[in-house]
């Protein structure tokens, strides 16, 4: 065998391997020895077919075979032996000429072909034990805790029928019957009887509600509004709309008291233990935004001490991902890149950038799994399928099918869990120092932008 690198630039090689064709030929005779006592052909006994008769037989698919296992060993042997770690799938050129594809096929020719890979450089990893990394810690205050508890009673209030003549204001719920047409035409879904609409609370399109303002009980109007570009039943996404519009009933909403009977109709036994439910909810929101916070903090630190030259085939198969989800969804909200203030082109250098920190975070993150035998275990990964499941109620089997049966899904599953792990092992190297912020300060910057 004969191997030459053609090709040698940057995280990019070339090869071309000769195979010649006695070993070829060798490997697909013991092939076919070992076949002999396998294969049932007729007027033959078992084991006395003779191997000249099944190379004509069988000659070509075991010679195919033998190309296949061939050119794996081959490539195999070529990585490892120059230590090489591959970005992606190897791109192998084989001969396409039909006369030289015979010749091969039938052990008259060497085996030429080339294979083109694109490698991932060697990361020196940093001392994490040098890091500094900073945790902002939020307290929940007996304020916020009062807070959402209001925001609970605001979700559960009741409301009354307002007296006879009254208008509709912000804030009341109003019931309506309504017949919508798309340029004089009905459509399906727009007609409805007795649908009750809380004024401002924008469950319904835009321009909607605020035109039930001061409408009485009885009374009907046309009520004009649009449907969003982005509006989930394509036919009416964008479209103006009109509605034939009746209010049935108007109520005002009540003052909830919040008190021990308003905990008990939660399904709580006291107000106090109301409270203190509110309060592990927060606790918990708060201890997620922490995470999250410490989490960018210690990404960012990994960015800026591991700088090196990032496969650009990864990095071209992640800003296409990222860059068609852009695209969708300017698409389906009709903005454009005026409206971002940016251009397309400068649109497309800031998340190529995105891209290569990204491949970068995540070679990275990889290399210290590997080096410091970081793994998922499968009970981990069916406890997050399981927590998936739980969250939603009624279709519990049919996620837990979707994942037994998608290992796609599994992986998407069993990376942000590995992510995890090896985030907590360089934690427990760093120098974490806790910091008492406010509310405010613990959530003003989550918008994650560059995560891996």
């Amino acid at each position: 065998m004969q191997v030459t690198e053609t090709l040698s630039e940057g995280l990019k090689h070339e090869f071309k391997i000769s195979v010649p064709a006695a070993d070829l030929d060798a490997k697909a005779g013991a092939r076919l020895v070992d076949l002999k006592d396998k294969v049932r052909l007729n007027g033959f006994r078992p084991g006395k077919v003779p191997v000249s008769h099944l190379k004509k037989v069988y000659g070509r698919s075991v010679m195919a075979e033998t190309i296949d296992e061939t050119i794996r060993d081959t490539n195999t042997q070529i990585f490892t032996e120059r230590g090489f770690r591959l970005a992606t799938e190897p791109k192998i050129t084989m001969p396409t000429e039909k006369a030289e594809v015979e010749q091969i096929l039938n052990g008259q020719s060497d085996l030429t072909y080339t294979v083109a890979i694109e490698i991932v450089p060697p990361i020196q990893l940093a001392d994490f034990k040098s890091f500094a990394v900073e945790k902002p810690v939020a307290e929940v205050t007996d304020a916020e805790v009062d807070e959402a508890i209001q925001r609970i009673a605001d979700q559960n209030r009741s409301y009354a029928a307002k007296g006879e003549g009254a208008k509709a204001e912000q804030g009341d719920r109003v019931a309506v019957n309504f017949k919508g047409t798309i340029d004089g035409t009905p459509f399906e879904g727009g007609t409805g009887e007795n649908i009750q609409v809380v004024i401002g609370s924008k469950t319904f399109i835009p321009g909607f509600e605020d035109q039930l303002v001061g409408i009485a009980a009885g009374e009907s109007r046309t009520v004009k509004a649009s449907f969003p570009k982005n509006y989930l039943t394509a036919t009416l996404a964008g479209k103006d709309a009109e509605f034939e519009t009746t209010a049935v009933t108007i109520e005002a909403p009540q003052a909830t008291t919040i008190d021990d009977e308003f905990a008990k109709s939660l399904g709580l036994e006291s107000l106090d233990k109301l409270k203190e439910a509110a309060r592990a909810r927060l606790a918990a929101e708060f201890t997620g935004a922490t995470r999250q916070r410490v989490k960018r903090a210690l990404l960012d630190r990994l960015d800026e001490t591991h700088k090196f030259e990032a496969p650009q085939s990864l990095i071209d198969e992640e800003f296409k991902l990222m860059w068609g989800s852009i695209k969708a969804e300017m698409d389906s909200s009709g903005k454009t890149f005026a409206d971002e203030n940016t251009t397309e082109e400068d649109a497309k250098k800031e998340y190529r950038a995105i891209a290569d920190r990204r491949v970068r975070l995540g070679l990275v993150l990889s290399e210290i799994g590997e080096k410091n035998k970081i793994s998922v275990t499968d009970d981990e990964v069916s406890r997050a399928v399981i927590e998936r499941a739980r969250s939603m109620p009624g279709r519990e089997k049919e996620v837990w099918e979707y994942y037994r049966n998608n290992a796609q899904a599994l992986a998407s599953l069993r990376a942000p869990i590995y992510e995890d792990k090896v985030v907590d092992f360089i934690l427990e190297l760093a120098s974490v120092t806790e910091k008492k912020v406010s509310k405010e300060e613990l959530f003003k910057d989550d918008e994650d932008k560059t995560a891996a």
